[in-house]
């Protein structure tokens, strides 16, 4: 089957007929699930706790070490790629990704859980950029946008129904099930990428870059662990400095061995693409901004107004699903009005949708929160599809996997960083907060209002992050250089 599907050149690559649905299906579903495994084990924490007669900090890392899994190993998708193929690394990843959920729910102890979850984030992180890639390299130019905004969609949907979603599995089951219901999905992915998702490569690299793949799995690494753990072991922690310091000099060493070798296991210099650059910045910021929102505003929800887990997840469920089926429909709008009408009306609507947030009050009504995180999740989907089709439809098609793998890497350190800073703040702000409040009778829980005064001003600091979206939305140009790839050579006019 793959030898009859064997694509070897750009051209034929574009104009080779494609089963666009089943191709599409493929790819949503593994993003789908890749996302999905990262968003549900939260919920079970305490279960596992419970089950495996252990400490909170242990099961943890249940969710720690998949997701770190997931940020260090995004970089090396672009070489794996391109050596084996998209389609065989990415079926090789749904695998592994299968089979770790199996070992995942027979694991009998917490150590053997954390490994396989390791394992399983591994994969996940090779899922998601190698999806990615293949829309770019494999759809046809005039679906790209439809396929974009299906693939975000996918990215949408996933975290806004985990938790509800693994809360009634655990409820009516087993928390083994939010493991054992992965492996028919994955095992009907695999089949369907085999038999519609067509064999071919681009280029294959010259060599193996063994000393980059090390320097970026150590930068990675330890920059995730010191921006997942600093707020816990504190931020003038001797582990937290050596980490910050190990993987500050590792990026350093893997930056200068990528722009010195002749086969880099990452190709930067897809970044002398300004628009690439600048919507890669982009999404960074908008990201911050968005995970700050899905943070604070859950905590708001349930430690001030004392709502149960699953209820936070209902009342944010329709901004969320909002969110979703607006992405679908921006597919058909970037067709017409291309990225920055839609970028700017989207960075405008997040920073309207933000800004009332930094004025909740205690029995602020759901009504309140959901409206405003609603105009915000309608802005961050104007956004989204937009931002990163713009980038990576002026990559040639041979450096496109280098370009996803970057795309994805830099906005898991971002999040991670956001996360990290927002979690410290919300701590530092919420105490001064109540130390001022004290000695005064402010009548109502003190606890409860100095949170709430510390998340308005949270919020007001991450909206004047997104705020710094906009220079860099006026930086990216309307319409797409048809004539330069990232190297100054022609590019092929179909791209």
């Amino acid at each position: 089957m793959e030898k009859k599907n064997l694509i070897n050149t750009e051209e034929s690559l574009t104009q080779k007929p494609m089963k666009f649905i089943p191709i599409i299906i493929a790819i949503f579903m593994g993003n789908f699930l890749s996302l999905l495994n990262s968003n549900t084990i939260n919920i079970a924490l305490p279960v596992l706790q419970k089950e495996f007669a252990t400490d909170l900090n242990v099961v943890q890392w249940t969710l720690t070490g998949f997701m770190l899994a997931l940020g260090t190993f995004a970089p090396t998708a672009g070489y794996f790629g391109e050596r084996f193929s998209y389609k065989r690394l990415y079926i090789f990843a749904l695998l592994g990704m299968t089979v770790a959920s199996m070992l995942c729910a027979l694991s009998w102890n917490a150590p053997m859980l954390i490994a396989f979850r390791i394992v399983q984030g591994a994969f996940c992180g090779i899922i998601v950029p190698a999806s990615m890639t293949m829309i770019f390299q494999i759809i046809p130019r005039h679906q790209q946008s439809v396929a974009m905004s299906i693939w975000i969609a996918a990215s949408i949907v996933a975290p806004a129904i985990g938790p509800s979603y693994a809360g009634w599995l655990i409820q009516h089951g087993s928390w083994k099930w939010l493991f054992w219901t992965n492996v028919p999905l994955g095992l009907l992915a695999i089949v369907i990428a085999f038999f519609f998702i067509p064999y071919y490569r681009l280029r294959v690299p010259k060599g193996f870059d063994l000393w980059g793949l090390l320097t970026v799995i150590g930068a990675s690494s330890l920059l995730l662990i010191a921006l997942s753990q600093g707020s816990g072991w504190g931020w003038g922690s001797a582990e937290t400095l050596l980490c910050l310091g190990g993987g500050l000099l590792a990026l350093a060493l893997f930056l200068w061995r990528e722009m010195s070798v002749e086969s880099p296991l990452l190709q930067l210099r897809v970044f002398l693409n300004r628009r690439f650059t600048s919507t890669v910045i982009l999404l960074c910021i908008v990201m911050i901004n968005f995970f700050s929102g899905m943070l604070l505003v859950p905590i708001f929800l349930q430690n001030v107004q004392g709502h149960s887990p699953l209820d936070t997840g209902i009342i944010l469920l329709p901004s969320t699903l909002a969110m979703a089926i607006m992405s679908l429909v921006v597919g058909r709008l970037y067709k017409v009005a291309g990225p920055k009408p839609l970028l700017l009306v989207g960075v405008l609507l997040m920073i309207v949708g933000n800004l009332p947030l930094a004025w909740l009050q205690v029995h602020s009504s759901s009504a309140y929160t959901l409206l405003w995180m609603t105009i915000r999740s309608l802005g961050l989907a104007l956004v989204l599809m937009p931002a990163t089709t713009a980038g990576m439809e002026e990559i040639s098609y041979e450096y496109i996997g280098h370009a996803s793998s970057i795309q994805n890497w830099l906005r898991n350190v971002f999040v991670s960083f956001g996360v990290a800073l927002f979690t410290t703040l919300l701590s530092s702000r919420t105490t001064d907060h109540a130390a001022r409040l004290t000695d005064g009778d402010v009548g109502l829980n003190l606890a409860h209002l100095s949170t709430t005064m510390g998340i308005n001003d949270l919020n007001i600091l991450s909206t004047l992050i997104v705020v710094l979206a906009l220079p860099f939305v006026f930086a990216i140009r309307s319409k797409r250089n048809k004539e330069r790839a990232i190297d100054g050579s022609l590019t092929n006019p179909l791209r």
